[in-house]
């Protein structure tokens, strides 16, 4: 089951039959008479890379080091591999931690620095070379075993924590933040040499960060938390595709929002008639709502076309202003108001390398989407 996760084919967590391996149970801290996570309760699975996400001050650290040990909950349970964990302190949990700042002993070699783990818990010296070596080789670090922390580039530095981290092979691994100090570039192959760890090894990795893109490549699933709470949890596409709030819509990626009023909702499409449009919109779906209720519609930039004339037959088709156009290399980002004005993002992806009949800033075109493409939210 467990190499099945990590190559992102099963769902185990749709079978009732598998049992979760880290089980969180109406956790709520308290810091004073502030709340910093407030009755969560979310199961994660053996073998999962399990991202939190969430702006800052949200929790998700303060929930991340509740796992570890920590920080004990005012209130509520987590149990691991079925085991509660109230009151066995970090030494005795079978887990361990790698911190934002690596943490790194600057006066240990690379070598040191990975065996001092497994040096503290008396492990014999031949073990620990074997470890060592081992190690070393997963997180491509062979031939830097002499090295200090100083002589290291940041990606590398970041590996040597990694390996520290999972040489003594805990059941949990839990990253607090694991790449923010990496430029942007780093970063991006750092994310795949990290799941492929993950997916060599099959620890649970619990990772916390507010970077989105970096949720939606690492994880298996993600929780999105803001204000001490889990908004939401899924597959990155289930996130992103169908949010369920407002909120989650908004925070994840980018995102038009059109406010309205149920006109009808029936089996297979409803109508939302919204001012920010000036007419109607048709989704393609029926919704759980009455007629009356408040409602957004969420729709992703890159679901909606963006034509001089849009063929008759596009769904929801409306005439807009084309007020910036943001080349970003891959895409294009045009920025159009509608007669309402309502301001819409659109993204179109740059397949031609110059295009002279391309739609530029001050002309007036059509916008429109297919009835599938938006989610209607309530929350």
């Amino acid at each position: 089951m467990t190499e099945a996760i990590a190559a992102r084919g099963a769902r185990p967590w749709e079978d009732p039959a598998v049992a979760p391996f880290l089980q969180i149970r109406n956790v709520t801290k308290r810091f004073g008479s502030y709340t910093a996570v407030n009755d969560v309760s979310l199961d994660i699975y053996r073998g999962e890379l399990f991202c939190l996400l969430g702006g800052s001050g949200c929790g998700k650290s303060t929930l991340l080091r509740m796992l570890a040990g920590f920080e004990t909950p005012t209130s509520g349970q987590i149990l691991i591999d079925g085991e509660d964990m109230s009151g066995v302190p970090p030494y005795l949990r079978d887990t361990n931690m790698m911190f934002q700042s690596y943490a790194l002993f600057p006066h240990m070699s690379v070598e040191k620095n990975i065996a001092y783990g497994l040096k503290r818990d008396g492990v014999k010296r031949a073990e620990v070379a074997t470890r060592v070596t081992e190690m070393l080789s997963l997180v491509q670090l062979d031939g830097l075993a002499a090295r200090k922390p100083h002589q290291l580039s940041g990606g590398q530095r970041q590996r040597v924590a990694l390996a520290r981290a999972l040489i003594r092979k805990p059941k949990l691994l839990m990253l607090d933040e694991p790449l923010g100090a990496l430029d942007k570039k780093l970063r991006e192959e750092t994310q795949r040499e990290l799941i492929k760890i993950q997916e060599t090894l099959g620890v649970t990795f619990v990772v916390v960060t507010h970077d989105q893109e970096e949720a939606m490549t690492l994880s298996t699933r993600l929780g999105v938390m803001t204000a001490g709470e889990i908004m939401q949890v899924g597959t990155p596409h289930d996130v992103y595709e169908y949010p369920q709030s407002r909120f989650v819509a908004d925070f994840i990626g980018s995102v038009n929002l059109f406010e309205g009023r149920i006109a009808g909702d029936f089996e297979d499409h409803a109508t939302i008639h919204s001012p920010d449009t000036g007419s109607e919109i048709l989704v393609s779906h029926g919704i759980s709502g009455v007629k009356g209720q408040p409602v957004a519609v969420a729709l992703r930039p890159e679901k909606i076309a963006i034509e001089r004339r849009l063929p008759e037959t596009v769904a929801n088709r409306l005439r807009a202003r084309v007020e910036d156009v943001s080349y970003m290399g891959n895409l294009s980002v045009f920025h159009v108001t509608l007669p309402t004005g309502k301001p819409v993002k659109v993204s179109q992806t740059n397949r031609l390398r110059s295009d002279d009949d391309a739609i530029r800033a001050g002309e007036e075109v059509e916008i429109g989407w297919d009835g599938a493409a938006s989610v209607v939210v309530t929350a």
